[in-house]
């Protein structure tokens, strides 16, 4: 359940932005990846990996120490790797790389949902009140949540702007081939919710609230 907007806004409750880009990514051998790129937040611009295993096994690839740390801090990992994250976009194609993992995906053409999230405004979509009124949609058109609760007393909620599909997708983990794109399934169990079940890209502004008196 959505905390309550009135918990939720309070002022005495710290609230951090993160501006970017999510992308869930499922494959054939049940390996799950969820690529965060952020161009704006309190961290400045990075990129993270959660990846799922098909053992259920979570690990998180996280540039510094700092930012692996507050993703830990707020979402369930096995395992935290500090490695350097890479990701390049030449227009439709994705390219992330990190020591253990190579990924490469290709972006489709917005279709009827991502063309009505595009159209939100900005200065609606990235209100906490706003995610928790999309919240029950977006559990039934695509299996994922816009608000929740997650670590450490914190509370989340996603302000979608964008979806694109991704039609295509090669990765490899550890020197593994992961094997074709598939649906993210089963979810992934990092926190409050998971990403769209058909491999997509969203853009968004995740608003993370701490806990009150709670620093990062």
């Amino acid at each position: 359940m959505c905390p309550s907007l009135e918990e939720g806004v309070a002022p005495t409750r710290q609230r951090l932005r993160f501006e970017g880009w999510i992308a869930g990514v499922g494959t054939s051998s049940s390996v799950r990846l969820v690529l965060g790129h952020w161009a704006r937040s309190p961290f400045g611009p990075f990129s993270d990996v959660m990846l799922e295993q098909a053992n259920g096994r979570r690990l998180l690839l996280a540039p510094t120490a700092v930012i692996g740390d507050f993703i830990a801090g707020t979402y369930t990992f096995d395992e935290v790797q500090i490695v350097p994250v890479t990701v390049d976009v030449a227009g439709e194609v994705w390219s992330v790389t990190a020591p253990s993992l190579d990924m490469c995906f290709t972006t489709g053409r917005r279709a009827r949902l991502g063309a009505l999230l595009h159209a939100v405004p900005g200065s609606l979509a990235i209100r906490p009140a706003w995610s928790a009124l999309v919240d029950v949609p977006a559990r039934l058109l695509l299996g994922v949540r816009t608000c929740g609760s997650t670590r450490a007393g914190r509370r989340e909620w996603y302000g979608v702007q964008d979806l694109l599909p991704i039609s295509s997708a090669v990765a490899s983990f550890g020197g593994n081939d992961l094997g074709p794109l598939a649906r993210v399934e089963p979810p992934v169990h990092f926190g409050a919710g998971s990403v769209p079940r058909k491999p997509a890209v969203v853009r968004l502004t995740t608003t993370v609230g701490l806990e009150r008196g709670a620093s990062f």
